[in-house]
């Protein structure tokens, strides 16, 4: 399979690297198709972790690359991109690897990414997430990992209706196209964002809803598990504040 991988590989990237194969919709698709002619059936996503893998072993060391991928406008979608991808890792608990190879997941994240800052590709938006995971600001938040949520929604506010909002406890956060604006724990999530909705809580935050609405405005809501110590879910609050390091919050 190694070789069938390699000279699939060979036959479509046109000097690009495997990770523009497999992020770039169009190349992967034909590098898809040619995996097939070559009698490899295995799913989009199997074959797109074995091309992945390859690069990784040094399986296709050697080659000559010659087409760099880089896009100028990279600033201005980003964090969108970054948004998205701790999405999915988080509500799915994958790898941003297995974000990019799977389809479905791939899909997932640019209509996320896009619902953001919408206008740019879906290789703009996956060629940003793994920019970001190279220079180290996609780095794993561990204790999230140790005690995960149980459900992740992420939604634009003028679409939230607050009675449907949780009960439950959890972590919120508030963000716009380009930056994270703050975070939040709750043992009462629907009766906490609601004071922020009404403008009543964090004064930074109220003020920037003030002066720019919600139309920009999006929320990521991690709902825990209902024994969830309060240490605990305000562990997982300081370790996002240290991590991503929302605009309205004390740093601690």
């Amino acid at each position: 399979m190694t070789s069938t991988i390699a000279d699939a590989f060979d036959a479509v990237s046109g000097g690009y690297s495997a990770d523009r194969v497999v992020a770039d919709p169009e190349l992967n698709s034909r590098f898809v198709v040619e995996c097939r002619q070559r009698g490899l059936q295995d799913s989009a996503g199997d074959l797109n972790r074995a091309l992945l893998n390859l690069r990784k072993t040094g399986g296709l060391a050697g080659r000559a690359r010659s087409r760099r991928t880089h896009f100028p406008e990279e600033d201005d979608y980003r964090f969108a991109a970054e948004i998205a991808a701790r999405f999915l890792e988080r509500r799915d608990r994958v790898s941003l690897d297995a974000i990019i190879c799977d389809p479905d997941e791939a899909a997932e994240f640019d209509l996320v990414a896009q619902r953001i800052a919408p206008g740019y590709s879906p290789l703009q938006y996956r060629w940003a997430a793994l920019n970001l995971r190279k220079s180290k600001h996609l780095e794993p938040e561990i204790l999230g990992r140790v005690a995960p949520p149980v459900r992740v929604i992420n939604i634009s506010v003028r679409d939230i209706v607050p009675d449907e909002l949780p009960l439950s406890q959890g972590l919120y956060l508030f963000f716009a196209a380009q930056q994270l604006l703050y975070v939040g724990e709750a043992e009462n999530l629907r009766k906490r964002l609601k004071k922020h909705l009404q403008h009543s809580d964090n004064q930074g935050l109220a003020r920037w809803i003030w002066e720019f609405g919600t139309e920009s405005l999006h929320l990521e809501i991690q709902v825990l598990e209902a024994q969830t110590k309060v240490h605990v879910r305000k562990a997982l609050e300081l370790e996002l504040i240290r991590s991503r390091q929302p605009v309205f919050n004390i740093k601690r």
